[in-house]
């Protein structure tokens, strides 16, 4: 029975999951945990993101900003006036976060943290930190069109990393570790799609084969060697945290 609360298409169940429809068509059901913290993910369109923000930031012929250069919903033509230097701050946090699959600011602001205990520029730890993600690993390797495709391919067990299936997006991939899309999924309509775009490039910090759908990290990179189809702040990101 559907919850007068419950987001449409979503059906509640008795354990208090919600099951959602893959991404992956029928035979793959996605649950998520019906809690406070599930609701501050992704739940809105990805591509309000880019309205919001007034940037195609992933880059996509689809981005609706390609047509439409204002922001969504019934106030969104309206004039906006200069932001404060709070607001600068905020935008960058928000576009950064948003880029990363809209991650939780729970988990966001805890990369922030892990990134200020580290020696040097906390900016760039930051972007370190964020590209040795695994969802970012095999989004970046083009074995998924996109970052939000990447978690869900994940947690649906299609991704091995040194042969050891791994279901959990977070996961913090070593220089050196192999990543592997397993083998019953290699001819998955995603992975081929994925594999066929030429909106983008694979990092050169990243060897890939695509014949054997294999990828590996070579080295931690830079801000600057990150493929961002915008200009990413991450020092106004810390600004911000640090006020």
């Amino acid at each position: 029975m559907e919850s007068p609360g419950t987001e449409e298409g979503a059906i509640l169940k008795p354990s208090g999951m919600i099951l959602r429809k893959s991404l992956f068509g029928e035979g793959h059901a996605e649950i998520e945990p019906n809690n406070e913290d599930a609701m501050t993910k992704r739940h809105e369109a990805k591509y309000k993101i880019d309205r919001r923000m007034g940037q195609n930031i992933w880059g996509r012929p689809k981005s609706p900003i390609n047509k439409r250069e204002y922001g969504p919903g019934q106030h969104g033509q309206r004039r906006k006036g200069k932001l404060s230097d709070y607001g600068v701050q905020l935008r960058a946090k928000q576009k950064l976060k948003g880029y990363y699959a809209n991650m939780s600011e729970r988990h966001f602001r805890g990369i922030y943290d892990e990134a200020r205990r580290l020696k040097g520029d906390t900016g760039a730890h930051m972007i370190g930190l964020l590209e040795r993600r695994l969802d970012t690993m095999i989004y970046r390797a083009k074995f998924v069109p996109t970052v939000f495709a990447a978690r869900q391919f994940i947690s649906h067990g299609h991704i091995k990393v040194n042969g050891r299936r791994v279901t959990v997006a977070s996961f913090r991939v070593k220089v050196g570790d192999e990543i592997e899309v397993k083998e019953k999924s290699k001819q998955l309509a995603l992975v081929l799609e994925a594999n066929s775009l030429a909106e983008r490039d694979v990092p050169d910090y990243i060897d890939v084969d695509h014949s054997k759908m294999t990828a590996k990290l070579n080295r931690v990179p830079a801000p600057t060697d990150v493929p961002y189809p915008v200009m990413m702040e991450p020092h106004l990101v810390v600004e911000y945290y640090s006020r």
